[in-house]
């Protein structure tokens, strides 16, 4: 199936568009009511809602309250909370997460697969589109509605990594993203947005929910990598090439360990999974997984709670310089590691209040990531929808015209 392109195009999803939201506002509505609504003409009402009936977003039932005359009942059309519309897929190094939105914007899918850090990109598509395969066998999900699809890339990421050959880790990540847009559209037949995946995970914990939504926001995940997003005076922050929030690539002083960045001393030689249990293992710990961290913790064994502390203390030295930059009213906290035990999310607190220079009314507050680890899938989301203040000057940002995302943003326009 061809990406949609074209004026007509266009405008038939704007038109799309004003009737899924009216229907999302008033709940059923017959098309005179649609019509009258939008100032479209019937004709064109009825061929709109008979391309969202095709596709399985919009269904149809018979009014059925009495009515006065011998016509024929009027027909309500109504969203079919069955059917998805944005898909959310984040990558992370060691699993793929997927997440399904429906058109009255609710999560009515979510599920996760986990394979081996060293799988190459056809085996981690290969599983991340079984996944979403297994989810659209209950009865209650179908994707004949999709109308966009959001990947969240592991990092270091841009999305504006150049067509031209590149050193070789950069062109690794540029081929590896080019295999997962290709592979999605092909499958969907609808444009694919790819970026960061924790800058996505950051703009779902700015945008997700009224009661934590915010314009000044630090967002790190702590896994089996570490990254991080930043929301400054209501945009999302990509920087001049689109590599903003690489936070753990930055150097912790006193530190001196080889990263696979090729530099030494970076937080997720210290912070992220592997760190802490090879920390753990150093320290006379039998701790060799996650589970058996988290279970170590949760019983207090003094040499996990010190590696925890010992890496709840690089992050929070990174995030509290960032802080005395930035001045965010937020820090967000998110990632497995994070997780495992209140001991970390409290000492990066601690440092962090260290590390501020002391001005009135200026601490940020500092919590775990309410999104837990479907982030990254429901920021991608967010971007899709084009529904959040945080996204402005978002769509300038893609040099490559021609791009499934510079299609993606005219069309949400």
């Amino acid at each position: 199936m061809p990406l949609p392109t074209g004026v007509h195009t266009l405008v038939r999803r704007t038109h799309e568009d004003r009737v899924l939201q009216l229907l999302r506002q008033h709940g059923g509505m017959t098309r005179g009511e649609l019509a009258k609504h939008i100032g479209l003409s019937r004709t064109t009402l009825s061929e709109i809602s008979g391309n969202l009936i095709s596709r399985g977003v919009v269904s149809v039932t018979i009014d059925d309250s009495p009515r006065v005359g011998r016509g024929r009942p009027a027909e309500i059309l109504t969203l079919d909370p069955a059917a998805g519309q944005y898909l959310g897929v984040d990558f992370s190094h060691r699993r793929v997460r997927v997440a399904v939105m429906n058109a009255a914007h609710e999560l009515i899918a979510s599920d996760v697969a986990p394979y081996e850090e060293p799988a190459d990109w056809g085996t981690r598509v290969e599983l991340a589109l079984g996944l979403i395969e297994r989810l659209a066998e209950a009865p209650e999900l179908h994707y004949e509605g999709i109308q966009g699809v959001a990947i969240g890339f592991p990092g270091p990421f841009s999305p504006r990594l150049p067509r031209r050959r590149a050193e070789p880790v950069a062109e690794a990540r540029r081929v590896g993203a080019e295999l997962v847009r290709t592979a999605f559209e092909r499958r969907f037949g609808v444009p694919v947005l790819v970026d960061n995946n924790t800058r996505l995970a950051a703009l779902g914990e700015a945008a997700w929910e009224p009661s934590t939504e915010t314009e000044h926001l630090l967002y790190v995940r702590l896994s089996a990598g570490i990254g991080g997003g930043l929301v400054i005076g209501g945009r999302l922050v990509t920087g001049a090439a689109g590599f903003a929030g690489e936070f753990g690539h930055m150097s912790v002083a006193g530190s001196s360990v080889d990263c696979r960045c090729g530099k030494r001393g970076c937080l997720e030689t210290i912070a992220s999974i592997d760190a802490i249990l090879r920390r753990c293992t150093e320290t006379g710990a039998a701790v060799t997984t996650l589970a058996e961290l988290d279970a170590a913790a949760a019983k207090g064994d003094p040499i996990v709670i010190a590696a925890l502390r010992e890496a709840g203390e690089a992050v929070g030295q990174v995030l509290g310089s960032l802080a005395v930059a930035t001045n965010p009213a937020d820090i967000v906290i998110g990632g497995e590691v994070a997780h495992v035990s209140e001991v970390v999310v409290e000492q990066i607190a601690a440092t962090v209040a260290y590390e501020l220079v002391p001005v009135g009314g200026s601490t940020p507050r500092i919590r775990r990531a309410v999104l837990g680890d479907e982030g990254g899938a429901i920021g991608g989301i967010i971007a899709l929808l084009r529904s959040s203040p945080l996204l402005a000057g978002y769509a300038t940002l893609t040099a490559d015209d021609a791009s499934a995302e510079t299609r993606l943003r005219r069309s949400n326009a």
